[in-house]
């Protein structure tokens, strides 16, 4: 990715990759564009694309489970049909046939205090 990578190029780059596995972005703009211009500075940042809704050590290693799409989103959609951020969404959360919940925070305790 370079640094003129727009979050609209990687809305379009990620969407051909992600649907076809059931993963899809929010259907609400106003929240997902800012979220992949946040992805975009954590890739400038540390030079990975860390979540944007979590704290970021800017160590590879330790953040290795929130590099976007995170360790925890399959399980996050399985049960509530979005991810942590509310980025990735199922096509029924997208469709509002399914009732949108708080997701709670699946990091362990010792990886958010770094």
């Amino acid at each position: 990715m370079s640094k003129t990578m727009t979050p609209e190029t990687l809305y379009e780059m990620l969407k051909k990759f992600q649907e076809p596995k059931g993963f899809y972005f929010n259907a609400d703009m106003g929240m997902t564009m800012p979220l992949l211009e946040s992805l975009l500075q954590t890739k400038e940042r540390y030079g990975y694309m860390a979540c944007p809704c979590r704290l970021a050590l800017g160590e590879y290693e330790a953040d290795r489970d929130i590099i976007c799409p995170c360790v925890y989103r399959e399980p996050d959609m399985e049960e509530y049909g979005a991810c942590f951020c509310g980025l990735y969404v199922t096509k029924e959360w997208n469709e509002g046939t399914i009732e949108h919940k708080v997701v709670p925070e699946r990091r362990p305790p010792e990886k958010l205090l770094g």
